[in-house]
C-alpha cells in the first residue's frame, strides 16, 4: 500500500513561479522573454528531480506554437492537400478546417493548475467522497526507463476516475489524457485544457481530424509525454472490464517504429464500492444505450445534497475507492514476439487491466447474494470463500480493519440503505433492483470466469 504524500511548500511555490513566468512571457519583450525561459527552464529541472517521470520541456511551449507545429506538421499537410483532391474543396478551406480541429485538441499546461490546485483539489473531492487505497505506484514505475514514454491504461468506471488520475500520480509525474464531449463546458472546460487534457469527438467520422487527432498523439508519445488513457471509450454499463476500443491505442502503434522511444504501458485497475453514476448508466444498459445522460448541472446538484447530508450530520461518504497497478508492458518488446495487430495489443492490455481490478467490498457482498447467501451466516462464509479464492488467483482484494466480517458488515448495510437488499426474514435483493445489484457485483464476477 502506498501512502500518498503531499506536495512539499517550495513546490507549490515553484508552480507559482512558473505560471507567473508563462504570463510574463506574453507581455515582454522577446529578449526579457529569452531570459525568463532560461530561469523556468532551470525551475523544471529542479521540480523533475523530484518526479518520477519528469516534466519535458516542450510542455511549456506556449498553446498557440503547440496549434501551428501540429497544423503544418508534414503528414497532416500530406493529408490536407489529399483531402481537397478528393474532396474538391479548396485548400484554403481545408487548412482552416485543419487548424479549427487543431486548436480543438490541442490543450494548455500551467504548473499552477496542475499541482498547486487540481492535484491537491482532487485529493480533497477523493477523501471526501472515498476511503482511497492506492497500490504500488511507485513499484509499477521503477522498474520502467526514465526516458521511455509511460502510458498508464486503465478501466473506466466513473467520471471520478480522472479525479483519481490526476492525484495518484501526482508527486511522481504531469499527466496528459483524452476526454470526451462532455467536458467542453465553460469553465470546466478551462480548467481540464489547464491540466494539460485535449478533447475528442469520440465518434468523429471525418478523416482530416481523426489524421490531426492522430499525429497529435504520435507526437505527444514521441516526446516522452506520460499519458492515461481509457481503451474502452465510455464508461462501463455492468461494471466489468469492457473490450478495447482502438482509437488511441491504434495511433501509438502506428506512430511506433525503428528508433522510436520505447512506449510502456502500465496497467491500472479501478473499483468503487459505490459507483456515483451507478443508476444512470444501469438505466442506460436497460436501453440499450452507450450514452452518458449526465450533466455539469445534475454533477452540482449532487454535490450540493452531499454537503446537505454532511451539515445534518447524515453523510457518511461511499465506502471504498481502490487503484491497483499490474506489470509494466514494452510496446518494443512486444512487437519483437507478436505482429502489429492493435486488436492484440489492446485485448492483451485489458486482460492485465482487469486481473488488477481491486475486490472491494460492496461487490463481494453483491456476489455473494447473487450467488443465493440467504442470510447472514452463509453469506460470511460465502465472501470468506471468495476473498480465499480471489486472493488464490493473485487479485488484490482490499478489506477494511476487521477483515471479512467487517467487510460484509460494510457491504450489506451499504446494500440495504440504498433499497438494493432487504433484510426480513432473511436476505434478498429488492424486485426491481436486480439489474443494480449485478452491477455492483459486475468487477467481482468478472474474476470468476473461467
Amino acid at each position: 500500500m502506498t501512502t500518498m504524500i503531499e506536495l512539499p511548500l517550495w513546490l507549490v511555490v515553484l508552480a507559482l513561479v512558473l505560471a507567473a513566468i508563462a504570463a510574463l512571457e506574453r507581455v515582454l519583450m522577446p529578449s526579457a522573454r529569452w531570459f525568463l525561459r532560461r530561469r523556468a527552464e532551470r525551475l523544471v529541472g529542479r521540480l523533475n528531480t523530484h518526479l518520477a517521470r519528469p516534466i519535458r520541456p516542450f510542455r511549456l511551449m506556449a498553446r498557440a506554437d503547440r496549434i501551428v507545429q501540429l497544423s503544418y506538421d508534414p503528414q497532416v499537410v500530406q493529408a490536407a492537400i489529399e483531402h481537397a483532391h478528393e474532396t474538391g474543396t479548396p485548400e484554403p478551406v481545408v487548412f482552416q478546417q485543419v487548424r479549427k480541429a487543431a486548436a480543438e485538441i490541442v490543450p494548455g499546461f500551467s504548473a499552477i493548475v496542475y499541482f498547486a490546485i487540481a492535484s491537491r483539489l482532487a485529493r480533497w473531492l477523493s477523501r471526501a467522497l472515498y476511503t482511497v487505497r492506492v497500490g504500488r505506484v511507485d513499484a509499477a514505475l521503477a522498474q520502467i526507463e526514465r526516458e521511455a514514454t509511460v502510458v498508464f491504461v486503465m478501466n473506466h468506471r466513473s467520471n471520478m476516475d480522472y479525479v483519481l488520475v490526476t492525484w495518484l500520480v501526482a508527486n511522481r509525474s504531469a499527466l496528459s489524457y483524452a476526454v470526451g464531449e462532455w467536458a467542453q463546458v465553460w469553465p470546466l472546460s478551462a480548467m481540464i485544457r489547464a491540466m494539460g487534457a485535449f478533447f475528442v469527438r469520440r465518434k468523429s467520422g471525418d478523416p482530416l481530424y481523426r489524421k490531426v487527432l492522430a499525429r497529435y498523439v504520435q507526437t505527444i508519445t514521441a516526446e516522452g509525454q506520460t499519458q492515461a488513457i481509457f481503451p474502452e471509450g465510455g464508461l462501463s454499463l455492468d461494471g466489468r472490464v469492457g473490450p478495447a476500443r482502438m482509437g488511441l491505442l491504434s495511433y501509438i502503434l502506428q506512430g511506433f517504429g525503428p528508433g522510436s522511444r520505447d512506449v510502456v504501458f502500465v496497467p491500472v485497475g479501478i473499483a468503487y464500492d459505490r459507483v456515483l453514476e451507478d443508476r444512470v448508466l444501469v438505466e442506460a444498459a436497460q436501453k440499450g444505450e452507450r450514452r452518458f445522460r449526465g450533466s455539469v448541472w445534475s454533477g452540482l446538484g449532487f454535490v450540493l445534497r452531499m454537503v446537505r447530508r454532511k451539515l445534518r450530520g447524515r453523510y457518511t461518504g461511499f465506502g471504498t475507492a481502490a487503484v491497483s497497478f499490474g506489470a509494466p508492458l514494452s510496446l518494443a518488446d512486444w512487437l519483437d514476439r507478436h505482429p502489429a495487430e492493435p486488436e492484440l495489443l489492446g485485448a492483451a492490455l485489458m486482460s492485465r487491466v482487469a486481473a488488477v481490478v481491486p475486490a472491494l467490498p460492496v461487490p463481494l457482498v453483491a456476489t455473494a447474494l447473487r450467488a443465493g447467501a440467504a442470510d447472514r451466516g452463509a453469506l460470511a462464509a460465502a465472501v470468506a470463500a471468495l476473498v480465499a479464492r480471489l486472493e488464490g488467483r493473485g487479485i488484490p482484494v482490499e478489506l477494511p480493519e476487521g477483515g471479512v466480517p467487517a467487510a460484509v458488515e460494510a457491504g450489506l448495510t451499504a446494500l440495504i440503505a440504498r433499497g438494493i437488499v432487504a433484510d426480513l426474514n432473511g436476505l434478498r435483493i429488492v424486485p426491481g433492483k436486480h439489474d443494480l445489484c449485478a452491477y455492483q457485483a459486475g468487477s467481482v464476477e468478472q474474476h470468476l470466469l473461467p
